[in-house]
């Protein structure tokens, strides 16, 4: 029997690059997945994909900065799939800009992004949790929330909340038995990087000193989160909340 027989999954952001890893990770090991995205053509793709391999996958077309869009995935995700056992808060956006080149627009879609979607997924699915008396939450912040990235100001914040807010629902339903962990990455192989290095003026380069700040000596690929994540997800993390593990190659080392 794997981990994950019988559960329903949420993955926001499901159709990139760590999203579709994680909905694959969760769908091989017999989880129904719910593969939320804004980009409904990515959603798609990867459910399609899930569904040849023989997995159940549901692909829904879902804006977490709009509370109705959040609440009809919700609803449609219990109808067509059951009860919602985990919730990965994945979706993310960022912008590679020194603050005080930034503009207020940017602020606002920078947290609405990644730190009020992510309240609005909790807000609609955690009651349900509550009233069933169990349920594991992931959700994705970054290495930058936990020592800062140049460039990256307001994302950092953003995601330095999502490490708080955790850690804040963490101690207010642990007794509802659900359990709230975070999975900081860092560099990551996805089409966000491609899109920063590919913008320098020498991008090798650039993707060289981020290979050579990581002590293992490569860039993350989003497969790599997988372990991670599916062990805050699954039964042998009852006992574990609250908690921050940073998966970079070494990158960054906070205990």
């Amino acid at each position: 029997m794997s981990r994950f027989d019988g559960k329903t999954v949420i993955v926001t952001g499901g159709g990139g690059g760590i999203g579709s890893a994680l909905c694959r990770h969760f769908a091989a090991e017999g989880a129904a997945v719910a593969v939320l995205d804004r980009d409904e053509g990515a959603a798609n793709a990867v459910a399609e994909t899930l569904t040849a391999d023989g997995s159940h996958a549901l692909a829904i077309a879902c804006d977490i900065t709009e509370r109705s869009s959040v609440d009809a995935a919700v609803e449609r995700t219990v109808a067509d799939l059951g009860p919602i056992d985990v919730l990965v808060n994945n979706a993310g956006w960022d912008l590679f800009v020194p603050f005080l080149d930034t503009q207020p627009d940017d602020w606002s879609r920078l947290i609405d992004i990644n730190l009020v979607g992510a309240l609005n997924m909790h807000h609609a699915v955690l009651p349900a949790m509550v009233e069933r008396g169990v349920g594991r939450v992931v959700n994705i912040s970054s290495d930058a929330a936990r020592v800062g990235s140049s460039g990256e100001a307001v994302y950092a914040a953003c995601k330095a909340g999502i490490v708080a807010f955790s850690k804040t629902m963490a101690r207010e339903h642990s007794r509802n038995g659900i359990t709230f962990n975070v999975v900081c990455p860092g560099p990551t192989d996805t089409a966000l990087l491609a899109s920063v290095t590919d913008a320098a003026a020498n991008p090798e380069k650039l993707r060289e000193a981020f290979r050579r700040s990581i002590p293992i000596g490569r860039i993350g690929q989003p497969d790599d989160l997988g372990g991670a994540v599916l062990f805050f997800a699954s039964d042998a993390a009852e006992f574990v909340t609250g908690q921050v593990l940073s998966v970079s190659g070494g990158l960054t080392m906070a205990g």
